[in-house]
């Protein structure tokens, strides 16, 4: 993918697309149609790419367009995760399917879940109660046996394995998809990304999940400022993007 994902080339086409300073607000009334089209004062939103801002349930067009309504002076797509979300799906995703499942299946190909610490034996013991119900998951739901290991040094996964996570996200609409993709690139974690879609963790579980690490050191060292600054950024990321994953589209 050229090193670039297709959500990361969407944001940039917002970002490339967005005048410095941020635009005024310059609507009243930001709703979604009966189509779940999002509108301000009654006039269709276009996606980067100029496609029509459509949502894939009444649910997620009203999120939407509840990030519209709550700009204030002007318009902040950083603050807007959901509308970033539907723009990777409409023009990122749907032109690049196979790319986006390729990217996919590479995390798994280093997940999170399947590096493993060789000490302390509490954190070990963290990371096989958090991680293994992971694996246990892919090998019944997705036929694909992950192999842990202990280091950080790469040991290649079966290709069949993969090759099953590519098959599922296959079957994926292009909301779910791009949720999907998203959530692995905030957890580093394919397997968990999946699993989440599936509805087998919560929110809660799966955060905790991809921070074992995280949670360890910041229990024994503590968490400066920009990181937990940072952490808030990416959870709010990441449960904009459990919106898209559970979306009944």
């Amino acid at each position: 993918m050229n090193g670039e994902s297709p959500e990361d080339r969407m944001e940039r086409l917002v970002r490339d697309r967005t005048p410095r300073p941020l635009p005024r607000r310059f609507y009243r009334l930001a709703s979604a149609s009966a189509d779940h089209a999002i509108l301000l004062d009654g006039k269709a939103v276009k996606t980067p790419l100029k496609n029509a801002l459509r949502l894939p349930d009444a649910a997620l067009a009203a999120a939407v367009a509840a990030e519209w309504q709550a700009q204030t002076e002007v318009i902040n797509p950083g603050l807007m995760p959901l509308t970033r979300l539907a723009n990777s799906a409409i023009d990122g995703v749907a032109a690049q399917r196979a790319a986006v499942i390729a990217d996919l299946a590479s995390y798994a190909g280093s997940d999170l879940t399947c590096y493993r610490a060789d000490e302390p034996q509490a954190l070990i013991k963290r990371q096989n109660s958090q991680w293994d119900p992971v694996l246990a998951w892919a090998g019944t739901r997705l036929g694909a046996v992950f192999r842990p290991h202990a280091g950080i040094n790469h040991v290649p996964q079966d290709p069949a394995a993969l090759a099953a996570v590519s098959a599922h996200a296959a079957g994926l609409d292009d909301f779910r998809l791009a949720a999907a993709h998203s959530l692995a690139t905030l957890t580093g974690s394919a397997l968990l990304a999946l699993m989440l879609l599936d509805g087998r963790l919560t929110a809660e579980q799966g955060w905790a999940a991809a921070h074992v690490d995280e949670d360890w050191q910041i229990e024994h060292w503590g968490e400066d400022a920009e990181a937990k600054q940072a952490r808030a950024a990416r959870r709010r990321d990441y449960d904009a993007a459990l919106a898209f994953a559970r979306t009944d589209s």
